[in-house]
């Protein structure tokens, strides 16, 4: 009954359109993305009519699906207990949480993911759909997470989903740009010129500045093999810097939602 399960079954469905062709997918991302406005606009409609604190209240349970940070957090700390028994188990844990073949990962390799997928979370899974909620209210939260969850399924350059999903990519993309940029600032306050350095290694426009951050303020290298790496002259992440990184992202997760509360609550009284 979570709402990105349903997002997902409702991305599925729309795959029984499927054509190998940019206007099938992008009119198929286009259709998913008016039903979950309307869903969320309704229920945006009905919970703005009432009275706080229930107002108040409804409008947090329906926004808290959309993050999942803290889930992340344990997986990710899990990661790394797992490396302390079985290298092979931390291969296994790390696979649910990233998109690349982690087979072949040594201990570093796999604490290197861990961190860079950590750190891009930060921006996915909660400060984009915070920031979306303060501008467009429900609405905007959804319509995020739809589209996020979209480039998920569909962003991928598989021979499948090259055509199918470039819609899909390009949307999140342009709505990370904003929130990518401020994970990273919040992750460490440094100078811009070495974040946009170490942020153009990479082959996406948004993941690499909350990774990026992370690295120089860390001082670790943070490497993907044969795509990019990050803060090359830095040293290989140990056990101690995946929970200097957790406590990072939980200061940094405290203080988007004290912000985005404050704002919030003067834009929509919640």
């Amino acid at each position: 009954m979570h709402p990105v399960v349903g997002i997902g079954r409702l991305l599925a469905g729309l795959e029984r359109f499927w054509r190998d062709d940019v206007r099938a997918g992008a009119l198929a991302w286009l259709a998913g993305a008016v039903l979950v406005l309307v869903l969320s606009s309704l229920a945006w409609r009905g919970v703005s009519t009432l009275e706080a604190p229930v107002h108040s209240l409804l409008v947090g349970l329906l926004l808290w699906p959309a993050f999942s940070l803290r889930m992340l957090t344990a997986e990710v700390a899990a990661v790394e207990a797992a490396l302390g028994r079985d290298l092979d188990e931390a291969r296994r844990r790390l696979a649910r949480l990233v998109s690349r073949d982690t087979r072949g990962l040594d201990a570093v390799g796999v604490r290197m993911a861990a961190l860079e997928t950590l750190t891009e979370n930060l921006s996915d899974s909660l400060l984009a759909p915070l920031f979306y909620f303060v501008l467009f209210g429900l609405s905007g939260a959804w319509l995020y997470r739809y589209a996020n969850t979209a480039d998920a399924v569909w962003g991928y350059r598989t021979p499948r989903y090259r055509r199918w999903g470039r819609l899909a990519a390009r949307v999140d993309d342009l709505l990370n740009w904003i929130p990518a940029r401020l994970a990273a600032l919040l992750l460490g306050p440094l100078g811009l010129a070495a974040l946009h350095r170490e942020a153009s290694r990479t082959p996406s426009p948004n993941a690499g500045w909350p990774m990026g951050a992370l690295a120089l303020a860390l001082g670790v290298r943070l490497e993907k093999r044969g795509v990019y790496v990050l803060n090359s002259s830095g040293r290989a992440p140990e056990p101690a810097d995946l929970r200097r990184a957790l406590a990072r992202v939980q200061r940094a997760a405290a203080l988007t939602y004290a912000l985005a509360a404050l704002v919030s609550w003067g834009r929509w009284g919640v």
